[in-house]
């Protein structure tokens, strides 16, 4: 048998994984809106390019509690039998190969009752997994999503109780929160084929403190958790640390003083975006990742002169984003900047 590739996510720091092929797109979480008289598990619905889109919260499909989203959150678009679902996720890692002889039956759902889910009253989380896979030192749970999508009948009676239906999704947002989930699912609304891509810049907006910067998408190879970070010795303060990213060492650069925000010292991000200038690579820790965002460059601006808490040469230019100031990073010239600078002698 060949190898099946998968797609690779985590939810409240567990990693899980689908069948790649039936993942249509990986989306930012929009604004969702709430549907009377549907299970606890479907969040809401939003419009996906001219098509209604239900989008379910695994957290809860398991029985367990709802738990507040955040911008970071993802929605994985799967099309199966012709059917488009959303499932929400907390981060998505990776589309690996794995090789049928590496996929092990869950010793907590044996295989006999995974195929017969009817069989004395197995918890339902047993009619989705089809098995375990070994990711790095990691174990991925791998979830059957045709079973995990369509298996109503399997539902726990607890989860079958209706939801309360809140005026707003996520009532727990802020206001700022909420501006930018609204901007998404606007976003989402326009047909593909009348979308136009050529000749816009992609930015990932992320936060520190309590401004927001855009960074270039095309200097970023991944979004991750920060975990396990080892100080370096003899280093500048701004060397946080190593911490190891799937076997390779990821060094982590504290950039916010030039920024002139307030530095870590101990690292309290949660987020780390691991960007490449070049043939180098570093982790930029951020307090939060929040979008990404397609901008004509004719929207870009120069910086203001008002501008003082950061270099003007350290910024490609300022936009409008959620009526905040937005300040483009030029990170190949932060990073190479001489109180900064790192390298292999780092």
């Amino acid at each position: 048998m060949s190898n099946q590739s998968f797609l690779i996510f985590s939810i409240q720091g567990s990693l899980f994984a689908i069948d790649a092929h039936v993942v249509q797109e990986i989306l930012w979480l929009p604004e969702l809106t709430p549907v009377e008289e549907v299970p606890e598990y479907i969040a809401g619905i939003f419009n996906f390019r001219g098509k209604i889109v239900p989008v379910m919260d695994i957290n809860v499909r398991f029985g367990h509690s709802h738990l507040r989203y955040h911008l970071a959150d993802r929605v994985i678009v799967t099309e199966i039998e012709g059917r488009q679902t959303g499932i929400i996720v907390n981060e998505v890692h990776d589309v690996i190969s794995i090789p049928p002889n590496d996929i092990e039956a869950s010793p907590l759902y044996p295989k006999s009752k995974i195929e017969n889910p009817k069989s004395e009253n197995q918890p339902s989380r047993a009619h989705f997994v089809t098995g375990e896979a070994k990711f790095g030192e990691q174990i991925i749970t791998l979830l059957d999503i045709a079973n995990l999508i369509r298996c109503t009948e399997l539902i726990p009676e607890k989860t079958a109780v209706q939801k309360p239906v809140y005026p707003h999704f996520c009532p727990e947002a802020t206001q700022e929160e909420r501006a930018v989930f609204q901007e998404r699912a606007k976003n989402l609304i326009q047909p593909i084929e009348t979308f136009d891509l050529a000749g816009l810049v992609a930015l990932a907006v992320v936060r520190f403190g309590d401004e927001y910067y855009g960074v270039d998408v095309h200097e970023i190879r991944e979004f991750t958790d920060i975990h396990n970070v080892t100080p370096v010795p003899c280093c500048p303060e701004h060397i946080i640390g190593n911490m190891n990213l799937r076997g390779d060492i990821l060094t982590l650069v504290d950039i916010r003083r030039v920024l002139n925000v307030p530095v870590l010292g101990n690292v309290t991000s949660k987020k780390v975006i691991a960007v490449q200038t070049g043939n180098l690579v570093v982790g930029i820790p951020v307090d939060e990742v929040l979008d990404l965002i397609y901008l004509r460059p004719g929207n870009v601006t120069e910086v203001p002169t008002a501008v003082k808490y950061v270099s003007k040469e350290y910024l490609k230019g300022t936009v409008q984003y959620n009526n905040k100031m937005l300040s483009i990073l030029d990170l190949p010239k932060i990073l190479t900047k001489d109180e900064i600078v790192v390298n292999e002698e780092v």
